[in-house]
């Protein structure tokens, strides 16, 4: 990829690679007359980016009863959602999301999908699809029937007598199916390790979808690439199995004594207490009938989660087990475990995983939020990375800091979207970039930063905006929608935001403020529906910086950055009256200004100036109080920012 990108490059006239053209001219009034303002507060979202006086949201719960049948691979399966309307707005229809319908050979995502190197494997599985058996509503004590209208990926119920404003609560019953694909859109499948099949069970019943305060009835359909938006509520789940497998599931397991041996029962009470792994099932006892319990035909395993936006689940035979406590700030306890084939075990490869898995963990908890729930699980899958509440996808043949480096960032992905609730199918920025943001702590701080310099890590697409080279060739803005994104660039969600939240800290906000800022945002949207508008007016008014020039140039345009060293000159050609050095903006974006200045009797002063030397054009002139002769002075000389021509960083004598 890199290699044909570098291709590109040399296609571009240097006068528009470098910001040249008269359209890619720096323009203060781009920043500082009419500038960019996001949306003025109201009653439901606050000016101050916290929620309004009258915030509400609608409040989904769960019970659900599934089967899984190996014969044909299929899930059966019967749900209630218990349905809280708080909105303000009498509903005469609710809207759900049927994400299995993306496999059906006649669906949205089929057909805007390659039919060459499909990214997101929905094609080719003639068995896709969600069969919706019969629909009741009950109402008020009253149970009816309905027919339910389905369009692609959603499915609108209408109900007899409408959902009244502000507390009424319906109850909608569905029995369902669906045959599981082998390539489940890199989101769920069936792995094929040697000694059994790995199901990864996600998007499996249907859902609703989320009804707010700024767009209704959210019901973008499920494409593959934009992921999944939300209610909050309490689930309930029974998944009903071959005795001989064993069922990880997001949440608690309710009835252990049912399921496991007393042996597995005794090693997980023992990695409870221990912060190095234990494991529950070992290699040499995969497929034992002394790990199952002496149970003929199916076993059924009861999980509950609360207060969560999704459960996931897997089940398998053929896999290692093991666990890890968790230690959070306010003294609980989390259970840390993996699951893995055999052929995955080693030490660098998943032997370590439950103790990334744990230390992620602590790490998010510690500087973000403390992990809310009480367990999390790490699955060894033919996924490459996937998240859900509790439950992580991730491949099993990973290994070494590329391993690390999922997991840190699948179980990041709690924090993002999954405690902090945004939409994924329109806004993937606000969640993969901060969960790509939160990832360079985790890096840095594990095991003294193990993997913090590892290559590995920093060739992968989601730190692609780091390279200059790169830069120039995005050509879609982050506030493009997830669907809208070209699939060539749309690790620019991750990189660029990660990137860009890196710089408000690093350069110009300064970490305590911007520490302060992030974490009250995390805190403040816990369990709620922030959009990318709150984000911006939390951060300005917690940090006390107005960032709407940041928020405008980073996130709605693909600007470049070209500050350039123009002159070095002396006052009446004397050093000992001090020096001018004049700098010029030569792209459209902007950022503050590092220089580092060299004199000859061996001194090196490092000048930072605000962003606000802009204000009035894009030549400025800094007076330098020089003691000797300058012989060197270098624009930003750690490479912090995303400068596309750094040849013109450097003035020497």
């Amino acid at each position: 990829m890199i290699k044909s990108l570098l291709f590109l490059l040399l296609l571009i006239p240097l006068d528009l690679l470098y910001g040249q053209s008269d359209s890619l001219r720096y323009n203060p009034h781009d920043f500082f007359a009419g500038e960019f303002q996001p949306p003025a507060g109201n009653a439901f979202r606050s000016a101050n980016g916290s929620p309004g006086p009258m915030y509400w949201q609608n409040a989904s719960s769960y019970l659900i009863h599934a089967a899984l049948s190996e014969s044909d691979t299929t899930i059966r399966g019967d749900e209630t959602i218990y349905y809280t309307n708080n909105s303000p707005d009498k509903l005469d229809y609710v809207w759900l999301q049927l994400d299995q319908n993306i496999f059906n050979p006649a669906s949205r995502g089929v057909a805007a999908s390659p039919v060459v190197n499909d990214p997101m494997h929905v094609r080719g599985f003639d068995r896709g699809g969600f069969q919706i058996g019969e629909v009741t509503i009950t109402y008020s004590g009253k149970v009816y029937k309905t027919l339910p209208v389905i369009s692609d990926t959603r499915m609108q119920l209408r109900l007899d007598n409408p959902l009244l404003p502000k507390g009424d609560k319906i109850a909608i019953h569905i029995k369902f199916s669906f045959a599981i694909p082998e390539n489940g859109a890199e989101r769920m499948g069936r792995a094929y390790p040697k000694q059994g099949v790995v199901y990864t069970i996600a998007q499996w019943y249907p859902r609703m979808c989320v009804y707010d305060d700024v767009e209704g009835w959210n019901t973008l359909p499920y494409m593959g690439l934009g992921e999944f938006y939300c209610d909050y509520g309490n689930y309930e789940y029974y998944i009903t199995a071959p005795s001989d497998l064993i069922v990880y599931g997001s949440g608690d397991l309710q009835n252990p004594t049912e399921v496991l041996t007393s042996k597995e029962i005794s090693r997980l009470s023992a990695a409870e207490k221990s912060d190095k792994t234990i494991t529950i099932i070992q290699s040499a006892e995969i497929g034992k009938p002394e790990m199952r319990p002496k149970v003929k035909g199916n076993l059924t395993w009861h999980f509950t989660m609360k207060n969560t936006r999704d459960v996931a689940w897997a089940a398998s035979k053929a896999l290692v087990w093991d666990a890890a406590r968790v230690q959070l700030p306010s003294g609980r306890h989390a259970l840390a475990m993996s699951a893995y084939p055999a052929e995955s075990i080693g030490d660098t490869t998943w032997s370590r995983a439950t103790e990334y898995l744990k230390y992620s963990m602590e790490i998010y908890s510690k500087y973000f939020f403390e992990y809310p729930w009480n367990n999390a699980v790490n699955m060894g899958s033919n996924i490459s990375g996937m998240e859900y509440p509790g439950m992580i996808f991730n491949d099993y043949k990973e290994k070494k800091a590329a391993l690390w480096f999922v997991i840190a960032h699948e179980i990041g992905h709690n924090w993002f979207p999954m405690i902090v609730g945004s939409n994924e199918r329109k806004y993937m920025w606000q969640d993969e970039g901060f969960n790509s943001y939160i990832n360079y702590y985790a890096n840095d701080i594990f095991n003294n930063g193990e993997y913090a310099k590892d290559p590995a890590l920093f060739n992968k697409d989601h730190f692609a905006y780091l390279d200059p080279l790169i830069i120039p060739l995005l050509k879609d803005p982050l506030m493009t929608i997830s669907e809208a994104m070209d699939m060539d660039q749309h690790h620019q969600y991750y990189g660029k935001t990660a990137v860009g939240l890196k710089l408000l800290r690093d350069v110009v906000v300064g970490k305590e403020r911007w520490d302060y800022a992030f974490r009250k945002y995390t805190e403040t949207w816990a369990y709620k529906h922030p959009t990318p508008y709150d984000f911006f007016h939390c951060i300005n008014n917690a940090t006390g910086e107005d960032l709407n020039w940041f928020w405008k140039e980073w996130f709605f345009t693909t600007w470049t950055l070209d500050q350039a060293i123009t002159e070095v000159k002396y006052v009446n050609h004397d050093t000992a009256q001090g020096a001018r050095i004049s700098i010029e903006n030569k792209g459209k974006l902007i950022l503050p200004v590092i220089l580092s200045i060299q004199q000859s009797n061996g001194s090196t002063e490092i000048i930072h100036l605000p962003v606000e030397i802009w204000q009035r054009g894009g030549i400025w002139t800094i007076p330098f109080a020089s003691k000797s002769s300058i012989i060197k002075v270098i624009l930003d000389p750690e490479n912090i920012l995303p400068d596309v021509n750094r040849a013109n960083n450097v003035w020497v004598k």
